[in-house]
């Protein structure tokens, strides 16, 4: 999307949704953690529109996007044009020396438990997230995917619910609304974003 594209949009969403919910809409997360090192804009774009707590940072790289130069593992205020966010990065884990997200989605699926485990136990926050495809081990398989994106989307759906129900036992969660009343905020680190 183009910056006009996207404030329209999202202009249109955050309209549609207060008028289903009947109270302000502060929180954001792009599709896919969309927002990358090109589009950095787009944080412009929610703050201007009143959101004020943003989850799209992918801190590795990735096949479509990340922002691998942002290190931060914990809740944060992102600056960008003079402007400010609290932003809820997701996790990641070192493997062979390479940041890789460890809890959620596809990577959730894929990761062992015991290694899921062990990293939360290890990580002082952890923001997870999920899609009801993940959980839909039945769910059609579409024939023209490639080999590697076929893996990606399929393996280990039969086992994520299992995994999930296993996580929520050995952890406390709490929803982001009640995560960001917790966060000490005024001593939270500040990236600076350009």
């Amino acid at each position: 999307m183009s910056p006009i594209e996207f404030e329209e949009d999202l202009k249109e969403s955050i309209s549609r949704i207060e008028g289903l919910i009947g109270k302000k809409v502060e929180y954001y997360r792009a599709p896919g953690f969309s927002i990358t090192e090109n589009n950095l804009w787009a944080l412009e774009s929610l703050m201007k529109n009143g959101i004020s707590m943003d989850s799209s940072i992918f801190p590795a790289s990735r096949a479509h996007g990340g922002i691998s130069k942002f290190s931060e593992s914990l809740p944060c205020i992102i600056s960008y044009n003079g402007m400010e966010i609290k932003e809820f990065p997701i996790n990641t884990m070192k493997i062979v020396g390479k940041r890789m997200i460890f809890s959620g989605g596809g990577y959730f699926r894929l990761i062992p438990y015991s290694v899921i485990h062990r990293q939360s136990l290890r990580s002082q926050y952890v923001m997870t997230y999920f899609h009801p495809r993940d959980f839909d081990f039945e769910q059609p398989i579409l024939n023209d995917l490639s080999l590697p994106r076929r893996f990606k989307s399929y393996y280990g759906l039969a086992k994520c619910e299992s995994k999930l129900r296993k996580w929520i036992s050995n952890f406390d969660f709490v929803d982001i609304s009640t995560a960001a009343k917790e966060v000490d905020w005024q001593n939270a680190k500040k990236i600076v974003l350009s």
